[in-house]
């Protein structure tokens, strides 16, 4: 006919390198806005004065910082140690048990939709050589893979770093307002528009309705701003702390 066959347009998907670390920032950044910002709240509630609101704030910023980074130090020092355990039983058991090994392969790749000739020559690919066999059991049987390791002092660098430079978003506001009324109002502004963002990129590293997402993290950030922000107001009425 004449008709000359045209291969459909190259077709490219984005993926986001160093997941884990964005994701480490977004969870530190996320809770150095909320924390700060409800103390800071509940602060303008019975004090006066914007110094008072700053240098609290500043105090647990610092002390919340640190707390974080030294979470995120021990949950990769544990996932790595996990990682290296699971790791050599592994590689003893494809060296002790290779038939049930590679029995547990084959059930793998029957649930993934392979049969007959197909599903003998998948197994033997993977089995045949041994650190291949070992990783995709793994990847498969555990959900661990070893691009998931990293330093524990660089995931506590991230967790802590962006919790403290979330931080600084409601309270800088109290170093220009002229009361802290004033600067309530300038905090919960900027507050609220960066955990929305906050939570816009949370749910697009998630897959999540980012919009939801985005609502959902300011939404919680103002809960409790505002239950602090109260909760200040009622102790002070009652004479708390006079």
């Amino acid at each position: 006919s004449g008709a000359m066959f045209r291969f459909p347009h190259h077709h490219e998907e984005l993926h986001i390198k160093g997941g884990r670390s964005i994701g480490e920032a977004i969870l530190g950044s996320a809770d150095g806005l909320t924390t700060p910002f409800a103390l800071a709240a509940g602060l303008s509630g019975v004090v006066a004065s914007t110094g008072v609101v700053f240098l609290a704030g500043s105090a647990e910023m610092v002390a919340g910082g640190i707390a974080m980074g030294l979470g995120g130090y021990l949950s990769t020092k544990s996932y790595n140690e996990l990682y290296a355990r699971e790791l050599a039983r592994e590689y003893r058991e494809v060296g002790e048990v290779p038939e049930q090994e590679r029995r547990e392969v084959s059930h793998i790749f029957e649930q993934k939709g392979f049969a007959g000739e197909d599903l003998e020559r998948a197994v033997h690919v993977i089995t045949e050589n041994k650190d291949r066999w070992v990783k995709f059991m793994m990847r498969e049987e555990l959900g661990m893979q070893e691009d998931d390791l990293r330093p524990p002092a660089r995931s506590a660098a991230i967790v802590g770093g962006s919790y403290m430079a979330g931080a600084l978003v409601p309270l800088l506001p109290y170093m220009v307002a002229q009361d802290v009324l004033q600067g309530l109002l300038y905090s919960s502004i900027l507050t609220l528009v960066a955990l929305l963002s906050a939570g816009v990129v949370k749910g697009k590293l998630s897959g999540r309705p980012w919009l939801l997402s985005g609502l959902e993290t300011a939404g919680i950030g103002a809960l409790a701003a505002g239950t602090a922000y109260g909760f200040a107001k009622l102790l002070s009425s009652a004479g708390v702390g006079q």
